[in-house]
């Protein structure tokens, strides 16, 4: 699997620099359900993202991916539509922890966005840190992702990875 160090491949979807959780997930959809949230994924950067991506597909973008607000939903929208992976030149804080807490991986690679076009195919490895475009067999190198991080993901999030462990996990929405 992926999460624990396997390659990730797919198909690129390319992204500039400062992609908003407000374009990852608009704010008018943010409290509907999953499925209605993530047809309008990206749809303010690029119109045809949330029809035509498909599973195993890659959002490959340029630097602070994911800024803006916390919206938890972002990376839940991108994982619902069935992307592989996430690679950008660098990531919000919040948005890079939101995605491995939901299992959806990321991997931080500077010059991956120039390095890649619409559509050519790449070869993620999470462990070495590395990004391959298949067309051009150029290989970039970005930060390899902890192995805690890969234990996560490969669990499917980390309330999976609990779960596994036996530890009790909350009910959502659930106070205690």
């Amino acid at each position: 699997m992926a999460g624990t160090g396997g390659v990730i491949r797919g198909r690129v979807w390319c992204f500039g620099d400062d992609v908003s959780t407000d374009a990852l997930s608009p704010g008018q959809w943010a409290i509907d359900p999953v499925e209605v949230r993530m047809t309008h994924t990206l749809e303010s950067l690029d119109s045809r993202f949330a029809a035509q991506v498909r599973p195993g597909d890659l959002v490959v973008g340029g630097r602070n991916f994911g800024c803006g607000s916390s919206r938890e939903t972002a990376p839940e929208n991108l994982k619902a539509l069935g992307v592989g992976c996430v690679v950008a030149g660098s990531f919000a804080r919040l948005f890079l922890r939101n995605s491995i807490g939901i299992g959806l991986p990321v991997l931080i690679c500077p010059g991956a966005r120039a390095g890649v076009e619409d559509g050519d195919h790449v070869e993620v490895d999470l462990a070495a840190g590395t990004v391959r475009n298949v067309r051009t067999r150029q290989v970039l190198t970005g930060e390899h992702l902890p192995q805690e991080m890969r234990a996560i993901l490969a669990a499917g999030g980390i309330l999976a990875l609990l779960r596994a462990q036996g530890e009790p996990v909350p009910l959502a929405g659930a106070s205690g």
